[in-house]
Order: C-alpha cells, then structure tokens, then sequence
C-alpha cells in the first residue's frame, strides 16, 4: 500500500551548571540566564543535541516487493547510506549497499522484482540530481566494502527525476532529463540492466511535468499557461493533443495517477471550489466525477493510499490539526482499528509493503516521538516492533504540541501550533516563533525536532500557518498573494506574537524569530518592519530581497516561472517592482536593530548566496549585529551531521545571548572544528553584484 503524501515513491553571559553526560543522551550541562535560573532549574534536564541532530542509528526502512529484505538508512563511514538485510535477521546483520562519504543519501527504493535498489543524489546540495542503481546480490567492491553503483545518468549539470517504475517492465524506469535544455526535462525510458537510455519525449513546449499510466506509457503533461494557469493535456503518440483538464492560476488542478482501468486519471483540483478534493477524469470524454473531499469541510485533500496489489484507491487523508484517515473498505477501516488498538498513540503511517501486501512496515508517531516501525503480518495478524527511529531520545522529558487558534487584526482565524517547555507554566516565557517555508506549505502536528530542541531550552514555540499557507483552501493561500513582509503573510505572523503576549505565554521583551527559506523571509522581514516585536532573528537560507530571488530562479523552474510572479510579484513590472522593493528587506536593512544570525549553503539553486550576503554586508556597513555561518558543501539546507550539529550550536548559543533561555555548554571536538570553519568574519564579506 503506498502513502502518496508520505512516501516518495515513484510510484547570555550566565552562570553555567556542569554534570556528566547520562546515559540517556540528556545532559545536565548548561549555561542558564542568573536572572532567570529559578524558572529554569524546574525543566527536566538539558538534552544534548546530538540527541535531536545527529544521525538517527536506522531510518527510512523499505521492504523488497518479494518480501525477502528490509532495506534502510544507517551511518557508513560516518555519513547515512544505504544497507540491506534479510527480513527475518537482525539489524546488527546487515550489510552497506553504499558507500558515500561525502553527502547523506536520502529517497531509495526497490525496483518491482526486487532485483535493484535504486537513489538519487546530488553534490553538495547542487539539487543536480542523478539515479543510481545497485545491485544486492553483487560482490563487494574490497576498497569501498560495498557492491559498485552505478551512475545512470552521467552527464554533468543534469537534474533527473524519476516519473514512472511500471511493475511490467521493473528493470525499466521513465525518467525525465534536462540535458538538452536545463529547464526543461525530456522523457527517456531508462534500463537498468544496460543503462541505455531511449528517447521517449522530447519536450519543446515548456511541459512542467509528464503523467504516464501504469504500464509506464507517458500519457499526460502538465504545462503552465502564459496567464499562470495550468493546462492538463493529452499525449498520444509521443505528441501533446487536447487539453483534457485546465485550472486558473489562483486555482489548483494536478494529475496525480492513473486509474487501473488506464481510462480515468485521478485529479485534484480546487476549480470552482474552495477545497481541493480528488477527482476522476475520464480521458476519452473529460467528463469529471467527485470522488472525495474533506467530510469536514475543513482542509484540502492532503494524500491518497493505493493498494499495490490491486491498484485501487483505499484511504484518503486530510490534516486539520492532526491526520485524518478515512479508509474507504470495511477491511482496511477495521485493520486500522486493530492497529490502533496495540500501537501507541500518534500517526499511523503505511510506509513500505510487498507486492501483495502480506507484509507491510508501519510507523506511528507523535508529538514527543519522531516515530518507531513495525513490521506488520497480514495475513498472520502480528506486529513485531523493528526499531525506533531515534531510541535514545527521552520522550518523557519532551512536552506537548497544542493546536491553536488566534484572531488575526482582520478578524480571519489563523491556525497554528504551540510547543511551550514541560515541567514549569507557559507563563511570560522567552518565545521563539517559528514561521514554515514554502510559503506555499504548512506546519503539522507531530514531532518537530526543532520545536522540541528550543522548547528544551526553555522557550516557547510557536509555528502560525498564516496565510499564503497551503492546505486551507484556495481563499486562504490566495489571500497571500503579494502579501510578503509588509502585508498579510507577515501581519499575521506579528498578530501571533500578539496573542501569546495578549495570553501572557510570551515575555514581550524575549522575543525572537528562526525560520529557513520562505520562514528565513519572514525572519529578515520581522525585524525589519517590525523591529519592536523582536529580540533577535535567526534567517536560514533566507532571501533578503525578493527582486534578485525571482531573478535567479532554479532554469527547471522555468516552466513554473508564472506561478512565483503571479504570487509575489513581477520584477519586470514597474509597479510590482516597487511593491517588491518595499518589501525586501534588503532595502530597509536600517530599520533593523535586532541582532541577526544569518546561515547560508554556498551550493543553494534556490536561494543563492547572494542573498544572504547582501544582507549581511548592508548590515555590517550599518555597524548592526550580525553574524554569518557559510558551509561551503550544502545547498538549501543543511545535511550533513557535523553542519547540522554546528549549526545547532551556534543558534543555541545565539538565543542564549539574547533570550532567557539556555545552551548546552560543551561539544564534540569534530563539531567545534566544524563550526569555527563555518563562521564567518563579517569584514570579509563582500556586496554581490547580484545586489544591483
């Protein structure tokens, strides 16, 4: 059974405690604020960061579709990669299938007759990506320890996606590549076996996505209008034919998979209606049916479930505060009764099955807990616990996730989450908020290892899905639309900083912001148009001015490049350009006194270095605090454990200055070294010429 939501499958200056490090992986060594040690001293102990950061011992498992090995993520050499084992052996039996050493491998999975492994990867955060295959059963190379990879789509400055694993054809995948042009991605069928590739497609019409059915055959594009809406359209032969499907651009529509019958195509789409619900369009004729849409009016469509075995639809999922999953057979609703029965309380999540669906890895997970595995039976009816994800974390000393509410300055509600520190009250406490990236995304309910990380500290979290956020409908995402820093999206965020103030959870005056992306956004532009509210920022591969971020766009996203000016803005129109000006904060860096972190992936496609360093030599010439971390082997985002940790490091350290909380005083020595080659001096940046 596949999860598509889930599974990408191709189918101060203070006084300072010292203690020893315990066995659990917490630490009682830290350096608390003397003004506020009182309130701090009645927290559970301090968690090492190791605990919420570093590389967890397993994670990612995948069953083989025959059922006869669990593959799974673990540390080889000191970086996450790939190993194998038999279903019925011990972890502690496996084997390494790759041998990386530079960057972690994430997605995997097994080709239809269990006969490969194949990943995708990419270097330093490039996002270049490539698929690599592996065979299990092949000897081990004597210098690496692990069987050869091999490299299918080896040209340079290439992104490949992977579209299709058709179960008739498993030693054959439909990928897409932009070798020819670098935004646009031609359709090859791709074999494993030999690595030869076959020109299916060749895309001259700025298609954004292909849509093939079960048998692999490529029978759909999606492509975007020059008004910014998206047509769904018909391939016959290779060729792209009638539009079968359209949406506007303030609207959503998708194929996302074919029925097993190859004449409907299943669609969600929001046209005419504030939610996204799932629909089956007919090929043929276009005509459109209903199939599901949230029964409590609340969300959009969040996921589908498909049985591997018979390919038909049999769940559906929709998040409001927490996951709902609505099965859509007596089978499936009382076997998820079963399973809640004996599993502990949290998300269940089908991750992994054979092709016939006799066994299955389940994972639950939930606010304290970032998830443990199970290997499930069906036809048995048992459930044997594999592992979990991270068992050296102290789930009773984390604290709650609570959904709330607030009323933003318009009257519109804004949902969000609050995370506040276990064992003393949420009562004028330092408070972090957190905004999400995207902005076209939302925050859930679950373990959030940075929440819990900062609520440890002694903080108060708070993650708003304000508008411009996804999955509230298309009225609340739209009310977004060039409502960056100075209009809604960033109102909002300040009117939760309001009601936790107005609730007496915040302390007014230790206030800070942390977000990456989009939320490194809305972190520059808090404490640039709202310099009072904050205390400190911290912005993670955040852009700084909107201008020189839509004029450096990823080439692959040029198919999609009408999407991002209708949002935010166009830098080519005179007046967007001057909304765009007024709310980089790059243009107004001196209105900004809160001291700033700023953390940056030299390799970023997304969010160049440019626009961190603008901001951080605007600064500096301004003579206002900040620092700046640069790891010179990531991209958006840091994956790496050593960056990781350091990172974690220096932003715990960071709000302890500046807030009332507390940090862990002591680090491994790697760590250490990491970070001082990490940081920065500010006197050496220089101003980009992208800044003009």
């Amino acid at each position: 059974m596949v999860n598509n939501h889930y599974i990408d499958r191709p189918r101060s200056l203070a006084r300072t405690v010292n203690a020893s490090v315990l066995s659990l992986g917490f630490s009682l060594a830290a350096t608390v604020a003397t003004a506020d040690a009182g309130r701090l001293d009645k927290m559970p102990p301090l968690i090492d960061r190791e605990v919420f950061f570093g590389d967890p011992q397993v994670s990612g498992a995948r069953l083989s579709p025959d059922g006869k090995w669990i593959s799974f993520r673990k540390p080889y050499s000191g970086v996450m990669n790939v190993w194998v084992k038999a279903v019925d052996a011990p972890f502690d039996a496996a084997r390494p299938l790759t041998a990386d050493t530079k960057r972690p491998l994430g997605l995997h999975f097994w080709t239809e007759d269990s006969r490969y492994v194949v990943f995708v990867q990419d270097e330093g955060g490039t996002e270049d990506y490539h698929v690599f295959a592996v065979d299990p059963a092949a000897d081990a190379d004597e210098a690496t320890g692990v069987p050869p990879a091999r490299d299918l789509t080896p040209m340079e400055a290439i992104r490949a996606t992977i579209y299709a694993v058709p179960e008739g054809t498993p030693s054959q995948i439909i990928v897409g590549i932009n070798d020819r042009d670098p935004a646009l991605h031609d359709v090859y069928r791709l074999d494993i076996d030999t690595g030869e590739r076959e020109l299916l497609i060749r895309n001259d019409t700025s298609v954004s996505q292909w849509v093939t059915d079960l048998a692999g055959v490529v029978r759909l594009a999606m492509r975007q209008r020059p008004d910014g809406g998206t047509d769904i359209i018909v391939v016959e032969d290779g060729a792209l034919g009638r539009v079968l499907y359209a949406c506007g651009w303030e609207e959503t529509c998708a194929a996302s998979r074919f029925h097993k019958d190859g004449k409907r195509v299943y669609v969600r789409s929001n046209k005419g209606v504030d939610l996204i619900g799932l629909l089956l369009v007919d090929v043929a004729t276009g005509r459109a049916e209903l199939v599901d849409s949230d029964p409590e009016t609340e969300v959009d469509l969040l996921g589908t479930w498909f049985s591997d075995a018979t390919e038909e639809l049999v769940a559906t999922v929709y998040a409001g505060d927490r996951v709902r999953i609505y099965p859509r057979g007596e089978r499936l609703k009382r076997e998820l009764e079963w399973l809640r029965e004996r599993l502990p309380d949290g998300e269940i999540k089908y991750q992994s099955s054979t092709e016939q669906e006799e066994l299955f890895l389940i994972t639950v997970a939930s606010d304290v807990n970032p998830g443990a595995v199970y290997l499930y039976d069906r036809n048995g009816k048992t459930l044997e616990k594999l592992y979990d994800s991270r068992p050296e974390l102290p789930s009773d000393l984390l604290a709650k996730m609570r959904p709330i509410r607030y009323e933003a300055r318009d009257g519109r509600e804004i949902p969000g989450y609050l995370v506040t520190p276990k064992g003393i009250a949420a009562e004028k406490l330092p408070t972090v908020i957190v905004p999400h990236g995207g902005p076209w995304a939302r925050d859930f309910w679950g373990y959030n290892s940075i929440a819990q990380f900062l609520a440890n500290r002694g903080y108060a979290v708070m993650m708003p899905n304000f508008r411009g956020s996804a999955g509230y409908g298309k009225r609340f995402l739209n009310a977004g639309n060039g409502e960056w820093g100075t209009g809604i999206m960033q109102h909002d965020i300040t009117d939760g900083v309001r009601h936790l103030i107005d609730e007496g959870v915040a302390d007014p005056d230790q206030v800070a912001i942390l977000g990456g992306s989009y939320g490194g956004y809305a972190t520059l532009a808090g404490v640039a148009f709202t310099p009072d509210v904050y205390a400190a920022g911290v912005s993670i591969v955040g852009p700084s001015n909107i201008i020189t971020l839509l004029n450096s766009i990823p080439p692959y996203w040029g198919p999609i490049r009408q999407r991002f000016l209708r949002r935010v803005g166009d830098p080519d129109d005179a007046e967007d350009r001057a909304r765009l000006q007024s709310q980089s904060p790059f243009f107004h860096a001196d209105n900004i006194k809160a001291p700033l972190l700023i953390i940056q992936g030299a390799n970023d496609p997304r969010v160049k270095k440019a626009e961190s360093e603008q901001i951080v030599v605007a600064l500096r010439d301004l003579k206002r605090p900040v620092r700046y971390v640069l790891a010179p082997d990531e991209g958006h985002g840091f994956a790496g454990r050593e960056n990781r940790l350091a990172m974690f490091a220096e932003i715990e350290r960071f709000l302890a200055q500046h807030l009332d909380g507390r940090f862990q005083d002591d680090m491994a020595p790697d760590v250490a070294k990491r970070l001082a080659a990490l940081r920065v001096d500010v006197a050496d940046v220089e101003m980009p010429k992208a800044a003009d």
